[in-house]
């Protein structure tokens, strides 16, 4: 298409619309605020257009939205925190069918493993990608808030900071992509319990220390951490166990020893003087 997304705030007339999927289509502009009418929609498909500017903070208006992927743009800013209080995100409800009047189709989608039919479009796993963007900023805790989600993707933007240790909350997730990223510090140890995933990448980051090794996170392979030289773990080449000792200790010992050294040569000193103070006091008095 390579047209403009229309951004004419009068469009109206769609509120019984609940899934939009406009993808591939090189649209340019921002996301337009007539979406927020519609109130049925539950799928937000805008991936791999040409989009910029912030992500809007009425989304959570959008109460039945479940499934948003607006990955491949150029979308800038940080997360609103509008994001975090989505309602059928944050609830484990499934997105049931909420009006009978309106029909629930069913919906068929290409994947790795072959074409997958869901019976009802509310079947389909609850999604948020905000992955290949321009987005920065540091990934907030209240992220932790949408404990529905399945799939995580926040992959090739600017985020940097440490990775939420509350992120452990999301019990259901089965898919977690933080790859590509400006992310430092450790590995959060609240990832072990993320019992259900089976996908997970956080490679190309700044993160350091050791990789937890029990738990869910010692199932993947090297690819999952590649890119963080400062990480280490049994699946990389770089060994937890191999690193050297610092100088410091080294030190340490060989002062250690020289004072033991030392205790031991002034025990002998000491012992010699007195046996011969008691050879001069038998001379003089025995």
């Amino acid at each position: 298409m390579n047209e403009a997304m229309p951004q004419d705030e009068t469009i109206d007339g769609f509120q019984n619309l609940q899934c939009l999927a406009m993808e591939w289509c090189s649209l340019t502009g921002r996301i337009p605020i007539w979406l927020s009418k519609l109130r049925n929609l539950k799928i937000l498909v805008l991936l791999s257009n040409r989009l910029t500017g912030p992500m809007p903070r009425w989304i959570n208006s959008l109460n039945h939205l479940f499934r948003l992927d607006i990955s491949n743009n150029s979308l800038t800013g940080k997360i609103p925190m509008t994001l975090m209080e989505m309602p059928m995100l944050k609830s484990d409800k499934p997105a049931i069918y909420l009006d009978p009047s309106l029909l629930d189709l069913p919906i068929y989608v290409d994947s790795a493993n072959g074409k997958l039919q869901y019976r009802m479009g509310s079947a389909w796993p609850k999604v948020l990608n905000l992955g290949n963007n321009k987005f920065t900023g540091v990934i907030p805790q209240e992220i932790s808030h949408l404990k529905a989600l399945l799939y995580l993707n926040l992959s090739f933007n600017n985020f940097y900071g440490e990775i939420p240790q509350l992120i452990g909350n999301l019990a259901i997730l089965q898919r977690l992509d933080l790859s590509n990223n400006h992310l430092s510090g450790e590995i959060p140890a609240a990832l072990q319990i993320l019992h259900f995933l089976s996908e997970f990448n956080i490679s190309n980051n700044d993160l350091e220390g050791p990789i937890p090794t029990t738990g869910q996170l010692s199932t993947f392979e090297a690819s999952s951490f590649n890119g963080n030289p400062k990480l280490c773990g049994p699946m990389l080449i770089n060994h937890c166990d191999s690193v050297e000792a610092p100088p410091i200790s080294i030190i340490s010992a060989k002062q250690c020893s020289n004072k033991v050294i030392f205790v031991i040569a002034f025990g002998l000193f000491f012992g010699v003087g007195v046996l011969y103070d008691q050879l001069v006091l038998f001379r003089y008095f025995g």
